[in-house]
């Protein structure tokens, strides 16, 4: 229906898509959506590529289309398409659009709701004895619901003889729920307390004809009980670990200076604390290592593995997006694992035949091993 073009406008941000068929002179858009488009360059024959930049668009997108389309879609109800509030009637440009939005699952949001004529129309004539209805704005059919109204602003100064037009989208996010947390016991600070009680109170257990769940409960009961009286909890550490008191003083009279304006102070302030952050750091990583090397040492091996993983951290992989041969991203898993795929491919397909070695012959090659003996200490 629509052959490519470049008068084609992509705004792709985290929670909308907006599509502007054409270069506007003045637009602006927040969540209360508004827009102003320069018509001067359009007719009545233009032929927009939003096809082809529709394809790639996830279903699940908050979608926006908006621009002149140089159409009357007339106010007859199309279900899904348009509501029973247009404009005028219906011209062939209008056909194509209404047949564009039921092929896309798109609405029009003029046609929405009823409104007097002089919030309906979006174009008048310079002597301004006419008026007509030639812009839209097309929303997936799936947030429908979330368009509060859409209407004309006659009174704005756009410079132009079309007339602003905004429409109004609330979007409900989802609330997530409050996650709970298991609690973590300390495993490192097992006191002798906690080996006390549990070896009372499995002396005291009666292991003569019981039934096997209710003595496992029981013993359950035995070691939870314990636990929680006499093994602390973890603490979460909300700053580095290596840090003293004197580097979260010098950190917070850093942020003192800060607030009062009082850069050089501050400019000392923030040497002097990364000053004192690199020796604790280097001081803690130290003691680290004496305690790994203690832990070999003593045969512990899993508090050995736990202070590795512990001072190493946790890899945390970057995440990129990974585009087609023509640059668009790609967001649906089968899409970018196809992508993968041909990436893989062309690696493979490469001549790696060396053309100045005809005869075949391997030369200027390093042995791995030396005098037949195996490599050592």
């Amino acid at each position: 229906m629509f052959e490519p073009s470049e008068r084609v406008w992509w705004v792709r941000g985290l929670i909308l898509n907006v599509i502007l068929p054409l270069l506007p002179s003045c637009w602006g858009f927040s969540f209360a959506l508004g827009c102003g488009i320069s018509p001067h360059s359009c007719s009545s024959n233009t032929q927009l590529p939003l096809q082809d930049v529709l394809e790639p668009t996830p279903q699940k997108d908050v979608l926006f289309i908006i621009g002149v389309w140089n159409a009357k879609v007339g106010c007859q109800e199309i279900s899904g398409a348009m509501g029973k509030f247009g404009l005028g009637v219906q011209d062939e440009t209008g056909q194509r659009l209404i047949e564009f939005c039921q092929e896309n699952t798109l609405v029009i949001a003029n046609t929405l709701f009823q409104q007097h004529k002089r919030r309906l129309y979006t174009w008048t004539s310079l002597n301004g004895q006419y008026q007509n209805q030639f812009d839209y704005i097309l929303c997936s059919q799936r947030w429908r619901s979330s368009i509060q109204s859409a209407k004309t602003r006659p009174g704005a100064d756009c410079g132009s003889n079309y007339e602003l037009f905004i429409a109004k989208f609330r979007l409900k996010l989802k609330k997530l729920g409050k996650i709970t947390r298991p609690f973590r016991y300390d495993l490192n600070q097992i006191l002798y307390d906690y080996i006390v009680e549990v070896r009372n109170r499995f002396n005291g257990l009666d292991l003569i004809d019981r039934v096997p769940d209710e003595l496992w409960t029981e013993v359950r009961d035995i070691v939870q009980e314990a636990v929680i009286k006499t093994i602390p909890k973890k603490k979460k550490c909300k700053k580095a670990k290596w840090l003293c008191e004197e580097a979260l003083q010098t950190a917070e009279k850093r942020r003192e200076a800060k607030g009062k304006g009082e850069k050089k102070r501050y400019t000392h302030l923030n040497a002097e604390f990364q000053r004192i952050a690199r020796r604790d750091k280097k001081a803690f990583l130290s003691d680290q290592c004496k305690e790994i090397e203690e832990n070999n040492r003593m045969g512990k091996t899993r508090d050995l593995f736990k202070k590795i993983r512990d001072t190493k951290g946790t890899f945390h992989a970057k995440m990129g997006t990974v585009k087609d041969r023509n640059g668009m991203d790609l967001t649906e898993a089968k899409d970018i694992k196809k992508r993968w795929q041909e990436y893989t491919e062309e690696l493979y397909k490469k001549d790696l035949h060396d053309p100045g070695n005809h005869d075949g012959v391997i030369t200027d090659l390093e042995p791995d091993i030396w005098n037949v003996k195996s490599s050592g200490p």
